[in-house]
């Protein structure tokens, strides 16, 4: 067996095994990945939890979002300082305006809010390029 290197990025996510002295995948360090069911979880409101992926130098984000049936944010969720970006991975996510099915794509630029919620349950990708 060679001897492997693993590092871990601001999350704790493990950033993966490669050979000792290798550059990493594409030669680059800093590739990174986890199973969404290892990351940690944190309970943001009542049926609502964050599992953090990743987070870059920049601040940047990349989470998974579960909200149980019936769940919603408490109060209105302010896009600051940058954008998020939400794919639906399954379920409805209900952006207190209308329903997003699974497979949906939602951008909300820097200074939009929305009301997080959903009747049957969601499981999301959100992106915080900024932070």
């Amino acid at each position: 067996m060679s001897e492997t290197n693993t590092t871990e990025d601001t999350t704790g996510a493990t950033t993966g095994d490669t050979p000792a002295g290798a550059p990493g995948v594409g030669g680059t360090p800093g590739y990174v990945w986890t199973a969404v069911d290892d990351a940690p979880v944190r309970e943001l409101f009542p049926g609502i939890r964050s599992r953090p992926l990743w987070t870059g130098r920049n601040g940047a984000k990349a989470q998974v979002l579960e909200m149980d049936p019936g769940s919603r944010w408490d109060g209105i969720d302010v896009h600051q300082p940058g954008p998020e970006e939400v794919f639906v991975v399954s379920g409805t996510f209900n952006d207190g305006d209308r329903d997003h099915p699974a497979g949906t794509f939602v951008h909300a630029p820097a200074g939009s809010w929305h009301v997080p919620q959903s009747a049957t349950g969601c499981r999301l990708f959100v992106f915080y390029p900024e932070g």
